[in-house]
């Protein structure tokens, strides 16, 4: 099952970001930092310290940030994307000159507190599900600007990716059946317009609709908000050559439920729309 056809797994790279992290400070610095006006202008060591315990994401950003600020900021990783960590942990260590240290500090912890927190819920819902026969998806409800960070921490926390945006696959759901006359012969359209690289998933609220996807020969079907028992029952319909999802609606406390129901994956809205940011802090000391 789940078998990387339909995994997209999102890696940040520092160009990839750079951009973004370039909005990011502008925002933030405006006409510049007027809190450091009167500081020495030399160099310190800062460390990031986890205040509690999760799980590890974006160690790629206090580079970016402080290099694009002052190339002469260093940054040394203590702990790998991914790594559980306790309180009290050094996750990393960093070397700049002051006013560029406070200059970037928020923004870089703002996106590392975000991705940490994403990949701590992503963790836990791995944990939760114990059955590694089904991959955690996420969804495209992430805050605008941020689907790149948002995607690479779930990566980083045991998932996988959806749809990075409506250009990677075709989706019908539930808005677009009200305008659907035959659903065969729109796949048959959609599979002419989009090429041969490209898979259509269909969402199912009911079993006419599902017996519609199958006899459409599509290459995913999602199950959308039915019970465990439901889910279960309709599997049975679909043949193995189509992976199956089931969304809606889940939450920790009953995502377990949904385990060993036969499916290939389980998409959880909240990993990135209900974000709660793991606590980690700067804490600086001079050279």
């Amino acid at each position: 099952m789940h078998s990387g056809k339909r995994a997209l797994l999102v890696k940040l790279t520092p160009r990839q970001i750079q951009p973004a992290i370039t909005s990011f400070l502008a925002e933030d610095l405006g006409r510049g930092d007027l809190s450091t006006l009167t500081l020495p202008h030399r160099q310190v060591t800062g460390e990031i310290v986890a205040r509690q315990a999760g799980v590890i994401a974006g160690q790629l950003i206090p580079s970016v940030v402080l290099q694009s600020l002052n190339r002469d900021s260093h940054y040394e990783q203590l702990v790998a994307d991914g790594a559980w960590v306790t309180a009290g942990t050094v996750t990393g260590r960093v070397t700049a000159p002051i006013v560029d240290l406070l200059a970037g500090e928020r923004v870089l912890l703002n996106l590392m507190q975000r991705m940490s927190g994403i990949a701590t819920a992503t963790h836990a819902a791995v944990e939760e599900l114990n059955d590694a026969s089904i991959a955690i998806l996420d969804t495209r409800k992430t805050l605008p600007g941020l689907r790149q960070f948002d995607k690479a921490a779930v990566v980083i926390g045991g998932g996988q990716n959806h749809r990075f945006g409506l250009d990677d696959a075709v989706m019908i759901k539930d808005n677009h059946w009200a305008l659907i006359e035959d659903l065969p012969t729109t796949v048959q359209q959609l599979r002419r317009q989009i090429g041969p690289t490209k898979i259509i998933e269909i969402e199912v609220e009911t079993e006419t609709q599902l017996r519609a996807a199958v006899a459409s020969q599509v290459e995913m079907i999602m199950i959308d908000n039915q019970t465990p028992a439901t889910v279960r029952a309709w599997r049975q319909l679909i043949p193995a050559t189509i992976m199956v999802e089931v969304s809606g609606g889940i939450t920790p406390a009953t995502l377990a439920q949904y385990a060993h129901t036969g499916v290939d994956y389980i998409s959880l809205g909240y990993l990135t729309h209900s974000v709660t940011a793991l606590d980690l802090a700067m804490e600086i000391e001079p050279v």
